[in-house]
């Protein structure tokens, strides 16, 4: 069975998004996942979309009162992805930051997930 193209929703915010580079859309537990160059920077379930968020971005989603994103609305676990306020839904030039911010967010994560695998790596004795 061929793969469901993404939602008119998800297209739009793809070409919103564009200039930050090449955003990808992918099916992901109901919802769908957006990358640029392999790193998911953002979430989109329920028709909502969320961008991730570390301790450098966080604060400026929580200042505006922004709740994460919930997997299960009835359990209280939550992830690190905020939605951006809804009045950068209706303007490019409103979103990109917000989008920008995830972006970042997402190569930071990278580059300490490669910093901590590379701690780990066990030396070879010769």
């Amino acid at each position: 069975m061929p793969a469901q193209p993404p939602s008119e929703y998800v297209v739009t915010l793809c070409e919103m998004m564009a200039p930050l580079g090449d955003v990808r859309a992918r099916r992901m537990f109901g919802g769908y996942g957006l990358s640029i160059d392999g790193r998911t920077f953002a979430l989109v379930a329920a028709d909502t979309l969320y961008f991730k968020a570390d301790d450098v971005n966080r604060t400026a989603f929580t200042e505006l009162g922004l709740e994460p994103f919930r997997p299960m609305p009835d359990k209280p676990t939550t992830l690190s992805y905020y939605p951006p306020p809804d009045s950068a839904l209706d303007e490019r030039d409103e979103l990109l930051p917000w989008a920008r911010s995830g972006f970042e967010a997402a190569l930071r994560a990278a580059v300490k997930k490669a910093a901590k695998a590379k701690r780990k790596k066990p030396t070879v004795a010769e």
